[in-house]
């Protein structure tokens, strides 16, 4: 497989952190490269930010339209709204991504899995499978995909990563109902979650990235 695209920016030339953070639905990876700065605080260790850029492929509620996604949308309905074959592929993708950090020196409990939206949902669906424990999952404006088969499929490791989860309470194209569901059926099955809401649409604002830094804080002084 080979790897995505990505952009990268390192705060240092050792990095000794990756965080690793999936765009929305026809983002790209430059979509949230800008946070970078507004994110950074005087005393973080050095950090590795890497933005891939998702496959394009067409959207079935998006009338087909090709663009860059993780997966395709079908319907609206919250177990089968993410196809299944796109999850898995991104996930795998994700994990090859992971690897190579390994390669640079950057093992998998220091490294952050973020997304938002769709990004956020592959976040979710990756960090709870993986045999080896992530630093931690940050999913904003986001839900979880496959719930069915989360349970079953679902590690010891996984499901001991901590979990910044954030949504708008306004938000008209992931209902934070389906993030409160998403929440609470990982919370059932034990995992650590910080959950944050906002008043705000399906976007980013300044308060959820200084709650983010906060919490981002907290993953590197426990490393």
């Amino acid at each position: 497989m080979s790897l995505l695209e990505s952009v990268e920016h390192q705060t240092g030339p050792e990095p000794r952190f990756t965080i690793l953070w999936l765009h929305g639905l026809g983002a790209d990876g430059h979509d949230f490269a800008p946070i970078v700065p507004e994110l950074l605080r005087v005393g973080w260790p050095e950090l590795r930010f890497v933005f891939p850029h998702a496959p394009v492929r067409a959207v079935t509620i998006n009338n087909g339209a090709r663009m860059r996604a993780w997966y395709d949308i079908r319907n609206f309905d919250l177990d089968q709204r993410a196809d299944e074959t796109g999850v898995r592929e991104s996930i795998a993708q994700v994990e090859a991504l992971i690897a190579r950090e390994g390669e640079r020196g950057v093992p998998p409990d220091r490294i952050i899995l973020a997304g938002f939206s769709q990004g956020g949902a592959i976040a979710l669906a990756a960090g709870v499978r993986r045999e080896a424990a992530l630093g931690g999952i940050l999913a904003l404006s986001t839900y979880l995909p496959m719930a069915s088969t989360t349970a079953a499929e679902a590690t010891r490791a996984g499901l001991s990563t901590p979990v910044f989860m954030a949504h708008g309470q306004l938000d008209p194209v992931v209902p934070e109902s389906l993030g409160q569901r998403s929440r609470d059926a990982l919370l059932a099955l034990g995992m650590q979650i910080d959950w944050r809401s906002y008043a705000m649409p399906h976007s980013v604002c300044a308060e959820e990235v200084r709650d983010v830094g906060d919490w981002l804080q907290q993953r590197f002084l426990a490393a």
